[in-house]
């Protein structure tokens, strides 16, 4: 971790999110679907929720949530459970109104940024499953939710919504190579875990070249040494999204967002068949 890093990821926090506030505050009708069966207000809600709960989970010493109740959910929860997670979250936090929300979610996220300015970045603070997810990863997790959620809101009412590459690089870097590289819990748990090891290698103009090895369902974060079975170069503002199910894949390869390469590319698939986003 860099001290550079750090600071892009803690500028990038109240620069999405005042893009986010400002989006929820001219939304003509919050019960329009979004995503799924979710309204604009139910994914506004849900985002809120997440800046809310990181108010606490961000100092990492097992003190109690905003929200209680939750704790037991969170640490028994993977990826394949998430969407019940969720679902009793959105019940105990309960408002809808984008333009509360939305004024809340400012109040948090300076909250997060108090809380969380004299800690270690690279400190494992608890995170879902049970998981260990550096302070910076965190930080970059609720820029991504914010990324893609807005992404969801802007296209429901037709207004455009940029996913910078350069804030993407954050999650990737952050959050998901940093989860890799502490202890992922039971995050992949309910996965068909691969006997074989597959290793993918991460590298993209906006990222420092990593690998993601999976072996029977444990993911670990290494450095490159030339024998990753995938070689993967992409655009972070087309992978990430790609991951959460807000690009399809062949769109990523078409546009050149993601390339594919390696002498064993044909094993990608079952990396990705494990190592998923909810």
């Amino acid at each position: 971790m860099t001290v550079e890093r750090w600071h892009r990821v803690r500028a990038a926090l109240p620069e999405v999110g005042g893009r986010f506030a400002d989006l929820l505050t001219g939304v003509p009708d919050p019960h329009r679907r979004a995503l799924g069966a979710w309204t604009i207000g139910e994914t506004a809600s849900h985002v809120g929720m997440i800046a809310l709960m990181y108010t606490a989970m961000i100092r990492g010493d097992g003190g109690p949530l905003p929200l209680p109740g939750l704790a037991e959910p969170i640490d028994a929860a993977s990826v394949d459970t998430i969407s019940r997670l969720n679902a009793m979250a959105l019940e105990l936090y309960p408002e809808r109104d984008p333009v509360r929300l939305a004024a809340r979610l400012r109040a948090d996220i300076a909250e997060v940024l108090l809380v969380s300015a004299d800690l270690d970045s690279e400190k494992p603070v608890w995170w879902l499953g049970g998981s260990r997810v550096p302070v910076a990863g965190v930080l970059a997790h609720l820029v991504n939710e914010m990324l893609l959620h807005g992404l969801d809101i802007a296209r429901v009412l037709g207004r455009p919504w940029r996913v910078p590459a350069r804030l993407e690089a954050l999650f990737l870097e952050l959050f998901l190579f940093g989860v890799a590289r502490n202890d992922m819990g039971r995050l992949l748990a309910d996965a068909t875990p691969s006997p074989r090891r597959i290793a993918v290698e991460f590298r993209s103009r906006y990222t420092t070249p990593a690998v993601l090895a999976l072996q029977d369902g444990r993911l670990r974060c290494e450095e490159p040494d030339g024998t990753a079975d995938v070689r993967l170069r992409f655009d972070p503002s087309m992978l990430v999204p790609m991951m959460f199910g807000r690009v399809s894949r062949v769109r990523a390869v078409l546009t050149g967002g993601v390339r594919i390469g390696g002498p064993r590319p044909w094993l990608l698939p079952e990396f990705l068949r494990t190592v998923r986003m909810p």
